[in-house]
């Protein structure tokens, strides 16, 4: 036997058919162990082909294929068990194993970057936002950007407020609605439900509830026929409020703080019960619903990978998405399904409504594209400058009404300083002849400056208020208002800041210029300020004019205001002020262009 090669320890364990049978026999302890190991290694071989089989029907054996989702911080968690159950069922894609791996992002910045607009998009193959909007937005911009397919989630957008306030917040306006809400957020209500109530809404150019609430209320003032300027107003008032509130979870956080009014908030219907369900606030937050419905935040998903194996695995991936056990899933965590049905997270207790809400339909792009537009121009600060006539016959009556031009006039721009948000930036300066010395019609009475900054002991918007009930009329003083528009108008264009809304204010008994000692004549200002206005740096000029003569200026009056992109208006009564700061609101949203 020696050098041949023995057929019957052949690698495989097969014997050839023609091999003698007695030659394969064995005695003594050997004999029984050959057929053993024979059997061993059979059984070996069947499993490891019964583990390939096996795997090859659930899925694959090739190589990770990797897909990056980035997902909205809210839904990042249900997703994320979503594609840890996907990964493990091993997806082959193009003999490859999709393995999927979920990182958060804000939308905001996200779309922001993939908008060019600023920021580093992330590295990604899949994209989830909270709303389609957020898409809509981009495409208006960039046609480029992928489109969104079907949501794969959704959660109303509603009003929120503590459990302790609700019962206040009734009483003040009824039912939950849009139209309370603006109702008492318009700034220029005083005497509204603004009261008592503070709405507060995240910014709606970092949160899609915030743009969605906006969107729906601005729907419903339009249908209802509300008033553009009570919109206005109500948008002016609302962006006072997002730098403390911009996000969701800092809103929610606010509610429980105790203050003078009850506040009420805009949130998404899931976050408030993730509030509830995380922090477990002593008092519950409590969703009210619109009564004339209401947005949804939809979780659209975007494909956003120009590979195409990785495609076809982002494909797959936004089926499972859609699947049975990943609704589940959303419904755990307190989102409703596409169809709007909630699960254990939505039963109808603690305020939360079982069946989905009324769905308002989301504007098309161009309404979604002017209102994000409207948002950012109404939100810049106010920089202004008041001119107070003191001129002799501001001491003259004003008939009917008990009162001088003076009180008149200082009595509507008290209540004009009412109107203004504590951010605002505000200064006073007094017109007559010779004002502060031979030759200068006008003294700097109040420097221009943030209201809540000290100023001479005190806030300067308290500064302001008591000058201007202080303010008495020159007898003998002449007008001299072009000299000192000249003065006033050099002095904000060299001081102008872009983040603001730049104007000099006039507050008189009509638009004359009577200096009997020469000055700037009327002419002459109109030029100056023709050339000195710039369209992208607009410094404008809003003239209130109030009393018996002001309609005999008023020609002069609109050549100023116009001459700026400004307007000029003719008070009838003291609380038209609030109109013509609606009205005033609504020309920043077009100038310089109106």
């Amino acid at each position: 036997m020696g050098g041949r090669h023995r057929t019957d320890e052949l690698e495989d364990g097969y014997t050839p058919y023609n091999e003698p049978q007695q030659r394969r026999r064995r005695t003594g302890r050997g004999g029984v162990l050959v057929p053993l190991a024979g059997s061993v290694a059979l059984a070996v071989l069947l499993g490891v082909a019964a583990f390939v089989i096996i795997n090859r029907d659930r899925g694959c054996a090739g190589d990770a294929l990797p897909l990056r989702v980035t997902a909205a911080p809210d839904i990042q968690p249900a997703v994320s068990r979503i594609a840890e159950r996907f990964t493990r069922a091993a997806h082959e894609i193009d003999g490859r194993c999709a393995t999927v791996t979920v990182t958060k992002g804000l939308p905001s910045a996200v779309a922001s970057a993939l908008g060019g607009a600023g920021g580093k998009a992330p590295a990604m193959d899949l994209w989830i936002p909270d709303s389609g909007l957020w898409v809509t937005n981009l495409r208006a911009r960039n046609p480029d950007v992928p489109e969104a397919s079907a949501s794969v989630a959704r959660s109303p957008i509603v009003m929120v407020a503590s459990g302790s306030v609700v019962p206040v917040l009734r009483k003040s306006f009824g039912k939950a609605s849009w139209g309370g809400m603006i109702d008492a957020a318009n700034v220029a209500n005083v005497d509204g439900p603004g009261r008592k109530v503070r709405v507060l809404v995240p910014d709606p150019s970092l949160n899609a509830a915030g743009l969605g609430a906006l969107l729906a209320a601005a729907g419903v003032a339009t249908a209802s026929g509300v008033g553009e300027e009570q919109l206005v107003g109500a948008l002016k008032n609302l962006s006072g409020s997002t730098s403390t509130v911009r996000d969701q979870g800092a809103l929610l956080s606010s509610l429980g703080v105790k203050g003078s009014k009850a506040p009420l908030g805009i949130a998404s219907e899931q976050s408030v019960w993730t509030f509830n369900r995380t922090r477990k606030p002593e008092v519950p937050a409590v969703p009210l619903y619109p009564a004339e419905g209401t947005v949804d935040l939809d979780y659209p998903v975007v494909i956003t990978t120009g590979d195409a194996t990785v495609r076809k695995a982002a494909e797959a991936f936004r089926k499972e998405l859609g699947g049975e056990q990943a609704r589940r899933t959303f419904q755990e965590l307190g989102f409703r399904t596409p169809d709007g049905k909630g699960a254990k997270a939505v039963t109808g207790s603690g305020g939360f409504q079982a069946a989905a809400p009324k769905a308002i339909a989301v504007p098309d792009a161009r309404t979604v594209a002017r209102m994000s537009q409207t948002w950012s121009r109404i939100k810049l600060g106010t920089r202004l400058l008041t001119l107070l006539d003191v001129s002799g016959t501001m001491a003259l009556p004003v008939p009917g009404t008990g009162l001088t031009r003076m009180q008149a006039i200082t009595r509507i721009a008290v209540e004009g300083m009412r109107l203004f948000p504590v951010k605002s930036e505000l200064g006073l300066w007094e017109f007559s002849t010779h004002l502060d010395g031979r030759g200068v019609d006008y003294r700097k009475t109040v420097p221009v400056g943030p209201l809540t900054e000290e100023l001479d002991g005190g806030l300067r918007r308290d500064v302001i208020n008591q000058r201007l009930v202080s303010t008495r009329a020159r007898s003998t003083g002449d007008t001299g208002l072009n000299d000192t528009l000249a003065a006033a108008y050099e002095q904000m264009t060299k001081e102008y800041q872009s983040d603001k809304i730049n104007t000099v204010l006039i507050l008189t008994d009509g638009a004359g210029n009577d200096d009997p000692d020469g000055g700037i004549g009327n002419q002459q200002i109109l030029k100056r300020l023709k050339e000195q206005f710039d369209p992208e740096k607009p410094v404008s000029v809003l003239i209130i004019a109030f009393g018996p003569d002001a309609p005999k200026g008023k020609r002069q009056m609109d050549a100023l205001a116009k001459a700026t992109a400004g307007d000029a208006y003719i008070a009838k009564d003291i609380l038209e002020v609030r109109k013509f700061f609606l009205e005033g609101m609504k020309r920043r949203l077009c100038s310089p262009n109106c």
